[in-house]
């Protein structure tokens, strides 16, 4: 139900007012006394909201309701309220048609395995504990979340210079960014800043494609670097001063190797490039990676040595900080950096990049796939780590085949120092998944 980034899906068949009320019920009967909500500016988000507030009530929980925030902004105040959970009502960078609900600790970080199922097992069961008409939770609104992050946020960085900046909040969420941003002293300029659960400006999700406005309107005025959030501002994304979009590994290279020092591990997923580990070598840290999914590297960012956690997606998590992927922090942290070491276009050229090749096959059965890949791969390769799908390691690169959490497709991802051999492990991978896809239509005709 709740996959790795919380319950996510069309609105009125996946996700419903039904199903909040029941999320909110499990929660309330799991023995959270207090719980923040709040939700992303999605046409459904007040509905949904209202339903998880009720189940929360009838459970005896007290809800208090920050609103329409970014979800880090959410996150962050779990703790700040000293409540025992959080709820946002988001489905993040997914279409305007999707909604979700995602579910925090006072930590910062979203819920684990072991919780999420916790409450997926009640709300399979219908085991809630109603309480009595004189003991229901109360619900109340607090103004202080988004100006609280604010404070936190200019306190996380150090400007002497302020750059000039173009936000691209995708209509969505985070306005909490340029709002920081000015109050550091940087010209800020916005783009799609009208909050719209349409998403009529452009898609959610901050890609290179989807930013190509973004990018026209750096590279044609005097703008230092143009950032982007997708709806929930839980992602960051961005452009350099020519308006040329900053490859993903490449902007977790740059952010790893300025948080961590020598003997330092940071937490990547094993989609994470070969970059990001040779940006580290250079300053004596190293990865560890992690199953793909923010939960995951945040939950790994609790280990001693771990100082920073990203995903290529965008999500950036500074542990010292919060838990929580936040936008608007990555956001004050990349003008920083340009602030104080240079250009962005220069910060990324230092980095280096490989041939990396990725696809998606769409598969009848994802699980016996993976089963047949994994068996042909133990046979036939030495170095297999099975943390998250099959990822293969070889003199000159590695390869990673894994199923897909929301869609019937197994993705593969190669990547090497040379194109040649990059394109050799692509083959290579898609060949096994194409052979183990194959057979298992076989099996079943």
């Amino acid at each position: 139900m709740f996959g790795t980034s919380g319950i996510r899906g069309p609105v009125g068949e996946t996700v419903t007012t039904e199903l909040a009320l029941s999320v909110g019920r499990a929660v309330g009967s799991a023995g959270y006394d207090t719980v923040v909500l709040g939700r992303d500016v999605r046409e459904s988000g007040l509905m949904l909201a209202d339903a998880v507030a009720a189940g929360l009530r009838e459970c005896g929980t007290d809800v208090i309701d920050v609103g329409l925030e970014a979800t880090p902004t959410v996150a962050r105040a779990v703790g700040r309220y000293d409540a025992d959970a959080g709820i946002v009502i988001t489905a993040s960078h997914n279409p305007a048609t999707d909604n979700g609900i995602k579910l925090w600790t006072p930590s910062g970080k979203a819920f684990g395995p072991d919780r999420r199922d916790a409450i997926e097992r009640r709300i399979r069961e219908e085991d809630y504990d109603p309480s009595r008409w004189d003991e229901l939770g109360r619900r109340r609104r607090r103004e202080s979340a988004r100006t609280q992050h604010a404070a936190q946020l200019r306190e996380a960085v150090d400007l002497e210079e302020a750059p000039s900046v173009v936000v691209d909040l995708g209509n969505g969420a985070g306005g909490v960014t340029p709002t920081v941003l000015a109050d550091l002293g940087c010209h800020v300029r916005t783009l799609n800043g009208q909050p719209d659960g349409a998403f009529p400006g452009r898609p959610s999700e901050p890609t290179r494609e989807s930013l190509e406005a973004l990018s026209t309107f750096v590279g044609e005025t005097d703008a230092d670097l143009g950032i982007a959030h997708d709806g929930d501002a839980d992602r960051m994304m961005a452009v350099d001063e020519t308006g040329t979009f900053v490859p993903k590994d490449a902007l977790l290279a740059i952010f790893a190797s300025r948080a961590a020092g020598a003997g330092d591990r940071i937490a990547a997923p094993v989609d994470t490039s070969l970059a990001v580990d040779d940006a580290l070598a250079a300053v004596g840290a190293s990865v560890t990676r992690t199953r793909v999914g923010d939960v995951y590297v945040a939950e790994r960012t609790t280990e001693a040595d771990v100082v920073f956690g990203g995903e290529p997606s965008g999500a950036w998590i500074w542990p010292e900080e919060t838990r929580c992927p936040d936008g608007p922090l990555a956001a004050c942290k990349l003008v920083e950096l340009v602030a104080s070491q240079g250009p962005l276009s220069e910060l990324v050229d230092a980095i280096d990049r490989y041939p990396i090749r990725r696809d998606s096959i769409e598969v009848t059965d994802k699980r016996a796939t993976m089963a047949a890949v994994t068996r042909q791969v133990d046979r036939r390769f030495d170095d297999v780590e099975t943390l998250d799908g099959v990822r293969v390691e070889t003199d000159t690169g590695w390869f990673l085949i894994r199923a897909s959490g929301t869609e019937p497709v197994i993705r593969v991802t190669a990547e090497a120092r040379a194109e040649s051999d990059a394109k050799r492990l692509f083959e290579t991978a898609t060949g096994l998944v194409v052979d183990a896809s194959a057979a298992q239509t076989r099996e079943i005709e």
